[in-house]
């Protein structure tokens, strides 16, 4: 799920969920489930940053738009680990995937985005499994409850829809 959830595919929190979930009904597992989802986001970080290399500066620029573009390159060129370090930590909205590939795509060592994602991920899943822990019968009551359960198949079909957008817009993108 991580390696999933941190490359070009659309899975707002679905680590955070599923680590929440496994956490909440295995306390016990937490370490565990933090470094593994942790891992899975670092080589879905690879496997992007690896894309958005290849591609360049020029590629991601007519990729994301060349206002972001500058905007990017102007606020993480000099401080591209910090960026990379937010975007591991904050919570979706914010533009994970395409910090990342611009990261990447600028130059910024790869073992450095790498190594600064694996440990904004395991700090976020580990904040996330210290609550799941605290929390985790409520988490449990409501996950079984049948309008959650119905709330997460519209999530999903959201999600799978918007990842086929995704894949065919770096599919259609000129090299």
């Amino acid at each position: 799920m991580g390696v999933l959830d941190s490359s070009f595919l659309i899975l707002p929190f679905g680590n955070d969920l599923v680590v929440v979930g496994l956490v909440a009904q295995h306390p016990h597992r937490a370490a565990w489930y933090v470094l593994t989802a942790a891992c899975g986001s670092t080589i879905g970080a690879l496997l992007l940053a690896l894309v958005a290399r290849k591609l360049g500066e020029e590629g991601f620029a007519k990729f994301a738009g060349k206002k972001y573009y500058d905007r990017l390159k102007k606020h993480a060129g000099n401080h591209a680990g910090v960026a990379v370090a937010v975007g591991g930590l904050a919570p979706p909205p914010f533009p994970f995937t395409t910090v990342i590939a611009g990261t990447a795509a600028l130059g910024y060592p790869i073992w450095r985005i790498l190594l600064i994602n694996f440990l904004a991920r395991a700090l976020r899943f580990t904040l996330l499994s210290l609550l799941a822990i605290k929390y985790g019968h409520a988490v449990i009551r409501v996950a079984q409850s049948a309008p959650f359960e119905w709330t997460m198949a519209v999530f999903i079909a959201v999600c799978v829809v918007a990842s086929g957008f995704s894949i065919a817009h770096w599919v259609r993108k000129p090299r």
